[in-house]
């Protein structure tokens, strides 16, 4: 059945930067009056998900060895202000922070807040820049957990995360509805790759830079411009991808029995389609057991399969 949501996703700044000469617990406030700012024109769109860059609550411009002390001024302020976003709001919150743990290791998170204000789940970043170790004392993490949250299943990653095939391996076979993307560097064809790949939505929130909303086709559905450092659109999670080969006359036929109520979504080239239910009461999965549609993952573990039988001596 229809599944709708509205994403909105912030870009942030690079610039902000704390006056040193000031208490850091006034960077701290200061920190949370800019976010009020940047969330001013989201809120009316009613997000049921906000996702927030990597290490979001960091000024650039306080010096390394003063960072932990700056994190522990901070403590859980921002989180607080993200939870109470999401309960005056109604809405999930990816907030992506580093943060200490009660043993006195650090780790680069994004946690994500649920509509209630509760934590619903924390990713730690796996693949980390090798200064955020050796210089910062930030320790890997080793999951790749799926969050369970209202709206489906999210998985996460951190900028450098997406330069490397083993968490994605784990995503493309547990398949989140969408992927949270938190990072300061942008990623380029990586993000579109990453979103296709995992058969998933994928969103950017890139510090700085263009943050976007990419559908498992690994297209492009909205952008942040550089006049407008957030976007916002209303995607449905109830779709999935199947190829073109032998699902022709099926996907004719399923279009012309469910007409509005299904969006067959084909980018060219790439040999594949994506099916969208709008319909009140069939999934997408119904449509495709009843018109014996082949997805796509079946038709590769099909392939494979022949392939096994059929290789030269």
């Amino acid at each position: 059945m229809s599944r709708p949501c509205m994403i909105a996703s912030l870009s942030g700044s690079r610039t902000i930067q704390h006056d040193l000469s000031q208490p850091f617990q006034k960077g701290v406030e200061k920190m949370i009056a800019f976010w009020e700012g940047q969330l001013a024109p989201v809120l009316p769109n009613r997000p049921d998900l906000i996702v927030i860059p990597e290490a979001s609550d960091r000024f650039l411009n306080i010096p390394g060895p003063q960072r932990q002390e700056y994190y522990r001024v901070r403590k859980n302020q921002v989180r607080d202000f993200w939870s109470k976003i999401a309960r005056d709001n109604n809405c999930l919150i990816a907030y992506s922070a580093c943060r200490e743990l009660p043993d006195g290791t650090w780790r680069n998170s994004t946690q994500i807040i649920d509509r209630k204000g509760e934590v619903a789940g924390i990713y730690n970043k796996n693949h980390l820049v090798i200064e955020e170790n050796t210089v910062y004392g930030i320790l890997c993490g080793k999951d790749a957990p799926l969050i369970k949250t209202d709206i489906g299943t999210i998985g996460c990653a951190i900028c450098f995360d997406l330069n490397f095939e083993p968490i994605r391996k784990k995503y493309e076979e547990n398949r989140p509805d969408l992927l949270a993307f938190c990072s300061m560097y942008h990623g380029g064809l990586m993000q579109n790759y990453w979103a296709y790949a995992c058969q998933t939505y994928f969103v950017g929130a890139i510090c700085g830079d263009q943050s976007t909303i990419i559908n498992p086709l690994g297209e492009l559905v909205a952008a942040s411009t550089n006049y407008t450092p957030y976007v916002c659109a209303e995607i449905n999670l109830d779709c999935r991808v199947v190829h073109l080969d032998y699902n022709g006359k099926k996907l004719r036929d399923l279009k012309n029995k469910y007409q509005r109520q299904v969006v067959i979504t084909e980018p060219g080239h790439l040999g594949c389609v994506l099916i969208t239910s709008w319909h009140e009461e069939k999934s997408v999965m119904d449509m495709i057991y009843e018109f014996e549609i082949e997805t796509w993952d079946d038709y590769q573990k099909r392939a494979l399969a022949h392939q096994a039988t059929c290789c030269e001596p």
